[in-house]
């Protein structure tokens, strides 16, 4: 049985386009457009509407998020109405990467959210540098992408320089300094606003602090004002944390003592191996015992590892017996 909306089959037939790219990586790794190039889904463009999308009930919504990383995806919605109906359930996050200079798609919003979810674009400064972006140089760009996102009238959450406490960017620890990096975040933001681009959902996006464990969050925190989510990135390896409380809890710790806004796991994956079942299990049990953490984004895509989960049966079908939940996933509303 397809269980993927009829809006989500169409795509998968041709009628839906996306057009930004998807990667993602784990601690250390860096992202890559694969499908840049990719031919997109033809579809027909309506009248850009005035109204801005209001993201307000999604900030805090009374279910779990249930979000997917697929290559491929978004660029087509094929491969994830592939995933929805290897685990059972339809995605309502489609995250995807973007690199500093890319246009924002305004057709891939407005066709993700037409299938019922919400586009969550990782946009990424390999260049120009931190400092550049917030001295003014780039107002051009910014000021187009944010009136893009505007005229898309739809949901979307945006992870500016994600990882930012890892070396392995450019605009990570080797590069660039916390105070450059919120400088560089609160310009940004502001100008979002100059432009109307009140449709954002704006997620800080660090690492899990394991690999890094003497750099502090707190520098590089823009403030309450400038943040609607603490997106954590962390993965489950077969030699690192093998718990939801040891994977997440040294970060989520550091975090609450300069701030309570709510967590959204924005990349995780277990690697493959004996202990992958048990790792899917303890990310289910973790997400519904923290009321604070509104969901996660499942990446599954090979890159340095295996993360999909076809690739682990026995980790499948505990995923897809879990995310059968009724209290994980829901439709974001089309307004």
């Amino acid at each position: 049985m397809n269980l993927f909306p009829v809006s989500l089959r169409r795509a998968a037939a041709g009628a839906l386009l996306v057009c930004l790219t998807g990667t993602g990586c784990v601690s250390g790794a860096t992202h890559s457009g694969s499908n840049r190039g990719a031919a997109p889904e033809s579809s027909a463009v309506s009248e850009v509407p005035e109204v801005t999308y209001d993201t307000t009930d999604l900030l805090k919504p009374d279910k779990k998020y249930f979000g997917v990383a697929v290559d491929g995806a978004p660029d087509s919605l094929t491969p994830v109405g592939k995933y929805a109906d290897l685990v059972g359930k339809q995605p309502n996050v489609v995250a995807s990467y973007s690199a500093w200079g890319n246009d924002f798609n305004i057709d891939g919003a407005r066709r993700v959210l037409g299938a019922g979810a919400m586009l969550y674009v990782s946009w990424e400064p390999f260049k120009p540098s931190l400092a550049k972006i917030a001295d003014g140089s780039q107002d051009e760009y910014i000021r187009r992408y944010a009136s893009e996102v505007r005229k898309g009238n739809a949901p979307v959450a945006i992870s500016f320089g994600h990882e930012m406490n890892g070396h392995w960017y450019p605009w990570g620890t080797k590069n660039a300094t916390p105070a450059q990096f919120v400088k560089a975040w609160r310009h940004i933001h502001d100008i979002f606003q100059d432009e109307g681009a009140t449709n954002v959902i704006w997620v800080w996006s660090p690492n899990v602090v394991n690999p890094v464990p003497d750099v502090a969050l707190k520098p590089y925190w823009p403030g309450d004002a400038y943040v609607d989510w603490v997106g954590v990135v962390g993965y489950w390896t077969a030699t690192g944390a093998s718990t939801f409380d040891t994977l997440y809890g040294p970060t989520t710790s550091q975090v609450r003592k300069f701030t309570k806004k709510p967590f959204f796991l924005s990349e995780t994956a277990s690697e493959p191996g004996q202990r992958r079942r048990a790792d899917v299990r303890s990310l289910f049990e973790g997400i519904e015992a923290h009321d604070d953490v509104l969901g996660f984004v499942w990446f599954n895509i090979t890159k340095r590892a295996d993360w999909r989960l076809q690739a682990s049966p026995l980790a499948l079908a505990e995923f897809k017996r879990l995310a059968a939940d009724d209290r994980i996933g829901f439709e974001v509303p089309r307004q």
